[in-house]
C-alpha cells in the first residue's frame, strides 16, 4: 500500500492522480444531483458555433471523442492515462536518479495519452450510441437546419452530426440518401426525419439549404411554409 501511494502521489503519476480524483469527486456529486451531469439536456455536452466546433468539445469531437458527455471523456481519459503511466514508473521510472526521472517521466506522461484516447474512443462507442436512444429529439421541427458532421464520416448506415439548437447543441443520428460518404467537419442540411429508424436524411450544404429544405417536404408542409 505504502509503494503505491508513493507512485501515484509523486511525478509523472501525480498529475493523472489529479485529474482522476477531481473526475471521481465530480461523478459522485452529479449522482447526488450536486451538479450537472451533461446526459439529461437537449445536448450531450457538444457545442456548436458559427464557423465549426470549438473549444474542449471540439477537440474531443476530432479525436473520435465527441457525442458523450465532456467530464466523462476526460474521466476516462484520466483513467487510462494513469494506468499507462503508474506501471512504467512502477516498474521503470523509480530506479533512475532522480534528473533522469523527471525527464523520463515527463515523455511518459504526455506519450500516456496516445493509447488512452483510442482506447477511450472505443469505450465511447456503445454509451454514445445509449445516450443517443436515452435522448428525446425533436423531430421535423429541425428540418432545413445546418449541422456539421462529427463522425468519421456519415454513410446510407451510420454516422452523426452536430446541430446548434441555441443552447447546448444537440448530437443527431443521420444518413445520406444519395450514397455518396460525407467526411467530418462537411456542413450538411436536415431534410428529413424517418421515425421508424429515429434518423434524419442529410446532404451536403450547397449554399441554398432552404430550397433543399423545401424540396423534401411532402406537398402540404410546402403549403405551410409558403
Amino acid at each position: 500500500m505504502a509503494e503505491f501511494l508513493t507512485v501515484a502521489l509523486t511525478f509523472p503519476t501525480l498529475p493523472y492522480s489529479i485529474v482522476l480524483a477531481f473526475a471521481m469527486v465530480y461523478w459522485l456529486l452529479a449522482a447526488c444531483g450536486v451538479v450537472d451531469d451533461g446526459i439529461g439536456g437537449d445536448g450531450v455536452d457538444l457545442e456548436l458555433g458559427d464557423d465549426g466546433l470549438h473549444g474542449l468539445s471540439g477537440m474531443f469531437a476530432r479525436l473520435g471523442l465527441g457525442g458523450a458527455p465532456v467530464m466523462l471523456v476526460i474521466a476516462l481519459l484520466a483513467f487510462f492515462g494513469w494506468t499507462a503511466t503508474y506501471f512504467v514508473h512502477l516498474f521503470l521510472l523509480q530506479p533512475l536518479p532522480a534528473p533522469m526521472r523527471w525527464l523520463a517521466g515527463s515523455a511518459t506522461a504526455v506519450l500516456a495519452l496516445v493509447p488512452a484516447v483510442p482506447v477511450t474512443a472505443w469505450l465511447l462507442r456503445p454509451i454514445r450510441r445509449l445516450l443517443l436512444r436515452l435522448r428525446p429529439v425533436p423531430q421535423r421541427s429541425l428540418l432545413g437546419r445546418v449541422g456539421v458532421v462529427a463522425s468519421p464520416q456519415v454513410t446510407a448506415e451510420a454516422g452523426h452530426a452536430t446541430v446548434d439548437d441555441g443552447g447546448a447543441g444537440l448530437i443527431l443520428q443521420v444518413r445520406v440518401r444519395d450514397g455518396v460518404p460525407l467526411p467530418r467537419g462537411e456542413r450538411i442540411v436536415l431534410l428529413d426525419y424517418l421515425p421508424e429508424t429515429n434518423h434524419y436524411l442529410v446532404a451536403r450544404e450547397h449554399g441554398h439549404p432552404a430550397l433543399s429544405f423545401q424540396d423534401s417536404l411532402i406537398p402540404g408542409d410546402k403549403e405551410i411554409h409558403r
